[in-house]
């Protein structure tokens, strides 16, 4: 199961699709928030997270708050405004990969398939 957290709508829908066009399941979800409410633990699951979320903490706030503590699984954290301070708290924090947005539809799937492993 991958989940996708991404508060801006376009982004979660084609994120979505290409997750599925792989042959791998998805949610997608709005907020942090949302995704904690909804959140049902899977076998093989991996967190798509964006960093950025408006009006709300941050990926990286959001990987260090108690809720997060109960969910471990591999975490690609995604930014379209990204640098240097935020790619080293990101691999301090533990994420699986880093990438910039636009996201790059290969680099996102060998980095879930890295994480997770190809789909069955």
């Amino acid at each position: 199961m991958i989940f996708i957290v991404d508060d801006d709508e376009a982004v979660r829908d084609s994120l979505g699709l290409l997750v599925e066009t792989h042959e791998m399941q998805v949610e997608t979800f709005a907020s942090t928030e949302e995704f904690v409410r909804a959140y049902r633990p899977h076998a093989r699951q991996c967190l798509v997270l964006d960093q950025h979320l408006q009006g709300m903490k941050t990926g990286l706030d959001f990987l260090g708050s108690a809720d997060w503590a109960a969910m471990r699984m591999p975490v690609i954290l995604m930014t379209g405004r990204g640098d240097d301070e935020i790619r080293a708290r990101a691999h301090a924090a533990g994420v699986a990969a880093y990438l910039d947005k636009p996201i790059d539809a290969d680099r996102l799937i060998a980095a879930i398939e890295s994480a997770v492993g190809p789909a069955a």
